[in-house]
């Protein structure tokens, strides 16, 4: 154990690998390859006792299979419940709203949105599940931005992408404050949103129609991309990876729409040249992704990478083949193609596999 408190993801993880280090522990005794003698065993299953008693206590982990099926499940419930009481809150308002006073509406909101805050960091320091905390978050963040809303149309401020901010800011302290990778995302997509508006702006695009020219999109994905490599995640598992995912797709959707509608492009070129440029740079920039997620250890990247490089390619092949081509023919050579994708990868792991991998092969 180390001085500082693991997170309960780390907890999970160490439970896991302590039942897979049992596992292959009881197989190498049977197949006479290793054998610990009775003052060993009984030290390391005194310690693994130990370390699972802690976790179980500190974050109430799942110490078997059937524990974690039912996790599973509980997280579903979870998120449901989330979004279940997100809709009556947002239902209520908007049946009952025109009953109240403006005071009372102004009071309404700022009191909904402080309990609800309140709720979640009172439940944080309580709730060694987890579940509960996160559905409170989630119900904090919706009252949130139900607040900026209404209160902006009560004293009629003019609609502004400046109001993406604050939402983005409670939800990354919620995120970061309950471990919540679902409000991460949700933070993401309203600096995604704000800094691409900023961007249409700055070429006189009404910050509402900046969806209308897909490359405000490009500098944000270089930001949010590169946002993990300047600031650590160690203690946030699966954060990093979130904004690695939404950077790519940043870039990624953006070329896919410029490919067959070179028309919303800044360029002040051929439409035809413009669309030709995006499909050779998505497919460069989607290899380059694998490449580099193999190489980093990056699963999301690798899978993100593959995922628009398929699509850039079949899009490609049904607009060029689909309406020439006999379909038992298109349908073949898509085939094909997907067997010289997997021998590619294929060969892709093998290149970056490591030298314990190999050895265990």
């Amino acid at each position: 154990m180390t001085d500082r408190s693991p997170s309960r993801a780390e907890a999970q993880q160490r439970v896991d690998d302590i039942h897979t280090f049992r596992n292959e522990l009881a197989r190498l005794a049977d197949e006479g390859v290793l054998r610990l003698d009775t003052a060993q065993r009984a030290a390391v299953d005194k310690h693994h006792d130990h370390l699972l008693s802690e976790f179980a206590a500190l974050f109430d982990v799942d110490r078997d299979s059937r524990a974690k099926q039912l996790s599973l499940g509980m997280r579903v419930a979870s998120f449901l419940g989330a979004l279940a009481l997100a809709a009556s809150v947002f239902f209520l308002f908007y049946q009952f709203w025109g009953h109240f006073g403006e005071a009372a509406q102004v009071a309404i909101l700022i009191a909904s949105a402080l309990a609800s805050f309140g709720l979640t960091m009172w439940l944080q320091g309580r709730d060694a599940t987890g579940y509960f905390t996160k559905l409170a978050a989630l119900v904090a963040f919706a009252c949130f931005v139900l607040n900026i809303t209404m209160l902006g149309q009560i004293f009629n401020i003019t609609p502004s992408d400046k109001a993406l901010l604050p939402w983005a800011a409670m939800a990354f302290l919620l995120a970061y404050t309950c471990d919540l990778r679902l409000l991460l995302a949700a933070g993401i997509c309203c600096i995604i949103a704000y800094f691409s508006a900023r961007v249409g702006t700055w070429h006189g695009v009404y910050w509402l129609h900046t969806g209308e020219r897909p490359e405000n999109f490009f500098p944000v994905a270089a930001v949010i991309f590169a946002f993990p490599l300047v600031v650590a995640h160690r203690h946030f598992p699966g954060f990093a990876g979130t904004y690695r995912v939404f950077g790519l797709l940043c870039l990624f959707l953006p070329m896919l729409v410029l490919s067959h509608w070179g028309h919303g492009s800044y360029l002040d070129h051929d439409t035809k040249l413009i669309e030709g440029g995006y499909q050779v740079a998505g497919f460069v920039c989607s290899a380059l992704a694998i490449w580099l997620g193999a190489r980093r250890g990056w699963p999301e990247t690798v899978n993100t990478g593959i995922v628009f490089f398929v699509i850039f390619l079949y899009t490609k092949f049904y607009q060029w083949w689909w309406e020439i081509m006999p379909k038992y023919l298109f349908f073949l050579v898509v085939g094909l193609t997907a067997v010289l994708i997997l021998l590619i990868l294929k060969r892709l792991r093998r290149t970056f596999r490591s030298p314990a991998g190999e050895g265990a092969s």
